[in-house]
């Protein structure tokens, strides 16, 4: 047998500790690939194919930062993975070279052993994504709204790409593990699993400043959110001062517990929480600064991906502006205006839909309040199916015309009772009858208020002497607007090719488009970065675990002697991993949920849903996972009692 064999069996042998590493590198391939296969589509390499131009170069960067991302937090990972890995063997390097290795040979067994695991990941991780890329491909065309789908090809820019750019990361993962075993003697080496470790300790100061902080940190972005504080230092302090929490929480609060939990005997003493206490004091110690990574990663991902998913939703449009189409026009470009509407009539109905059109034309009374005159006001409510409304002469309705001044009417009500009305040199003051909680006229900013035809009629005449000219907004409303693509595309060019710009269209399917297509690209962004840090934190756990396993085995075959059962030893491991396990993902929860209860104060539609969603797919992963460590760990235990 030659080195390069005995480095091959070295790592065949250690398979159950390296297949962690080993799935957690070919998926984070895996995801690099996949970033690539979409940068270098055909019909996404100049650009993603969006309505806005905007989106097109939000698209491209969008995938190139990613593939940055995953590939810097991947060399971080694997680079912690690897030391941890050299930590464990020491004993066993140590035992090497009393043998006659010499520390060049060693370092020549790690390298081949990281070159053999890498070269494996990457052959893996491009397999599964060509494997997957037509599935990819699909669920990217709707992730990112491209109508007509992203067609299959062979991505051999990617595979190239990938293949390279992580041949580079592993040949420098092999050349740090040379170095990081540098030090240490070798009796420092051989006896590395038998120094014993000190008892974890935590300060009870820093344990309640962890508590402070996160509560503080809650509090910040509950008064940024309720108050609505617009403070980006608010904000911004309140997650650094969460985040700091956690980090004390995991380091010294839950270490402080424990300890409190040693101290209440009639607690620690009942059956097995001795053992299991004791153990779960070292692993939580051990493995604080992971926990505290995994659990603010997580609810980074939580929030990101929830809030992405609900922004993407139609009816969030729908809620800005409820047309399917706003033409706005001026006086003086009426003629073309005109030909302008007709044309937008001709193509609703060649695509056959039904569609109730509508006029608006709001003026300004002398001290600045928006008037709308309440014949076209009905015309505006009574097409999207609301009854319509009747005023006296000094009446008014007030109407929102964005998001928050809706909010604000649905929870203040109106903030006036009575407005004055200055017409010249004549002032009439208005009743306000009630403030409207739905959006009529979208797009007007201050109080707009509903008045009568007389009332509208005698502002206008008192200001015809004025140089400007009011637009009106012209509106059509569709029940079915989700499906009028075409008619929307079609409209788009048949205005490009005039080559006039004095009006303004909007049209509620490419402005959805749009919001899709950039939630889209933040969700794939967040999601599956969210993934490869989510799939590398849990190698971490099935690692530490198998780490740790001979040194398990030892204990629980002494206290074997003494009477430990199966089941015994069931309770206390299954204790400890959903400790490990879940603990994290609690404190990521309970981060997500006061992130959305904040967010739902700043918005008109419910995130709650979609971030179930989410919360449920990670969790439903992390207990497959968990069931499954948990069978092949106590496999391994129960054999050693008999």
């Amino acid at each position: 047998m030659n080195f390069r064999q005995f480095a091959i069996n070295n790592v065949l042998r250690s398979k159950r500790t390296y297949i962690a590493h080993f799935l957690s590198s070919a998926f984070s391939v895996m995801i690099f690939f996949t970033y690539g296969l979409l940068s270098f589509h055909p019909q996404l390499k100049d650009g993603l194919v969006s309505s806005s131009g905007t989106m097109s170069m939000l698209g491209t960067m969008g995938m190139t930062v990613s593939q940055y991302i995953v590939f810097v937090f991947s060399f971080f990972f694997l680079l912690y993975s690897v030391g941890a890995f050299i930590k464990v063997r020491k004993k066993e390097f140590g035992i090497l070279l009393i043998l006659g290795m010499s520390r060049k040979q060693l370092n020549r067994m790690l390298f081949i052993e990281n070159i053999l695991i890498g070269a494996a990941a990457i052959v893996v991780g491009i397999g599964t994504g060509l494997l997957f890329s037509k599935l990819i491909l699909l669920i990217s065309a709707k992730l990112l709204a491209v109508d007509k789908g992203l067609p299959f090809y062979f991505p051999l820019e990617s595979l190239i790409v990938t293949a390279a750019a992580y041949a580079v990361l592993f040949l420098l993962i092999a050349l740090f593990s040379s170095f990081m075993l540098r030090k240490g003697t070798l009796l420092a080496l051989v006896k590395a699993e038998e120094s014993p470790k000190p008892q974890p300790k935590a300060s009870p100061w820093l344990a309640v400043l962890a508590v402070l902080l996160i509560g503080t940190g809650y509090g910040m972005v509950m008064v940024f959110a309720i108050l609505q504080i617009f403070n980006l230092f608010l904000l911004l302090g309140g997650v650094i001062f969460v985040i700091i929490g956690t980090y004390f929480l995991f380091t010294q609060f839950s270490v402080f517990f424990m300890r409190y939990l040693q101290k209440k005997e009639r607690f620690f003493f009942r059956r097995t929480n001795l053992l299991t206490i004791s153990e779960l004091l070292y692993r939580i110690k051990d493995n604080a600064v992971m926990f505290f990574l995994v659990s603010v990663i997580s609810a980074s991902a939580f929030t990101g991906i929830g809030t992405t998913l609900a922004i993407g939703d139609p009816g969030l449009s729908a809620m800005e502006n409820p047309y399917a189409y706003t033409y706005t026009m001026n006086d003086e470009n009426a003629d073309k205006g005109n030909r302008h509407l007709d044309m937008i009539r001709e193509e609703l109905k060649k695509g056959g839909f039904q569609y109730k059109e509508a006029e608006v034309t709001p003026i300004f009374s002398d001290n600045g309040i928006n008037l709308i005159k309440l014949s076209e006001y009905n015309s505006l409510i009574q097409s999207m199916g609301y009854p319509s409304e009747t005023l006296g002469d000094l009446e008014g309705i007030l109407t929102p015309g964005t998001v928050t001044e809706k909010n604000s009417y649905r929870i203040d009500g109106p903030g006036n009772d009575q407005f004055e009305v200055i017409n010249g040199k004549t002032s009439e003051i208005v009743k306000v009858l009630k403030a409207e909680t739905f959006i009529a006229v979208p797009a007007t900013y201050g109080d707009t208020l509903v008045v009568s035809d007389r009332l509208y009629k005698d502002v206008l005449q008192a200001q015809e002497d004025q140089e400007f000219g009011y637009a009106a907004f012209h509106t059509f409303y569709v029940q079915d607007w989700k499906n009028t693509g075409d008619v929307s595309r079609s409209i788009q060019e048949r205005l490009k090719e005039q080559e006039d710009y004095s009006y303004y269209l909007k049209s509620l399917y490419l402005d959805w488009k749009s919001a899709q297509q950039q939630n889209g690209i933040l969700l794939m962004v967040s999601g599956l970065v969210g993934i490869v840090f989510f799939t590398f934190a849990a190698s971490f756990v099935y690692f530490r675990l198998y780490a740790d396993l001979a040194r398990d085995e030892q204990q629980y075959r002494m206290i074997a002697k003494v009477g430990l059962s199966k089941k015994e030893l069931g309770t206390i491991i299954t204790k400890q991993l959903v400790i490990m396990f879940f603990l994290p993902m609690l404190i990521a929860l309970i981060h997500s949920g006061v992130a959305f209860v904040a967010l739902q104060q700043l918005v008109d539609f419910s995130i709650v849903g979609h971030s179930l969603k989410i919360f449920i797919f990670f969790l439903s992963i992390q207990i497959v996972y968990f069931f499954i460590t948990r069978w092949r760990y106590l496999e391994r235990l129960n054999k050693i009692i008999q």
